[in-house]
């Protein structure tokens, strides 16, 4: 980033969402406006009124028929990329309103501080009861410290709700379409070496039923893709 633009950096978040109409609308409603340029929905073939409820709550739709988290999120960079101006910051969130959006300038601001990457912890702040299952959590004090012992980065969460320098995410070439995406970024940066950190985030039960951890084969699926994600990069 400029230096003259330190205090004010361009700002945009993208939202994957598959079929959060119950919660899409909040979690736009709750984002710190005067912070962001644009707010991009990645519509990722929802079958309810998530397009809708996005739209009338101010965001930018983008469709991807291409199910999947990560494709859901490719779509809102292609959005970024083809804007003249590009970003300083990207910053990602679920649309299922699990996440605190108001807490996001916590995220910005290290960058801001100069960070690269700067991972939203649910493990350091509050879990509201029943907010993650038992798996969530072993996977993700797994997979924190494989990246630890293979990579030697510190992570202690794989958490959606993320900020990054926009140059270094187009240096990461995110590929991954689904499960691994959040894992992949983490992994990328430590081979890069950037600069990464980590903020507290609190964390509540989501509204609707998580498409992964929600179900058993979910669950596994995304184990899987998580694990298989770290080991293929090294």
């Amino acid at each position: 980033m400029q230096s003259d633009e330190l205090s004010l950096p361009i700002v945009d978040v993208i939202i994957p969402a598959y079929n959060e109409e119950d919660s899409i609308g909040r979690v736009i409603s709750e984002i710190p406006s005067d912070r962001i340029r644009h707010i991009i929905v990645g519509n990722n073939g929802s079958t309810d009124r998530t397009k809708d409820r996005a739209e009338k709550a101010g965001a930018i739709v983008v469709d991807e028929p291409r199910s999947g988290y990560g494709s859901a999120c490719l779509a809102g960079m292609k959005y970024i990329d083809n804007q003249v101006v590009k970003p300083d910051i990207v910053v990602f969130i679920d649309g299922d309103f699990s996440d605190y959006p108001q807490q996001m300038s916590l995220l910005i601001d290290q960058i801001t501080k100069g960070y690269d990457l700067v991972i939203g912890s649910r493990a350091l702040g509050k879990l509201q009861k029943g907010s993650m299952t038992a798996p969530q959590l072993f996977g993700n004090w797994l997979a924190t410290n494989l990246i630890r012992l293979i990579y030697k980065y510190e992570f202690t969460d794989l958490g959606p709700f993320r900020a990054v320098r926009y140059d270094r995410l187009i240096d990461m070439q995110m590929s991954d379409p689904d499960f691994g995406w959040t894992v992949e970024m983490q992994v990328k940066a430590a081979k890069m070496e950037l600069k990464c950190t980590e903020v507290a985030v609190d964390y509540r039960r989501r509204i609707g039923i998580s498409k992964v951890s929600g179900t058993i084969k979910g669950t596994i699926l995304a184990g899987h893709k998580i694990l298989w994600t770290i080991f293929k990069l090294i």
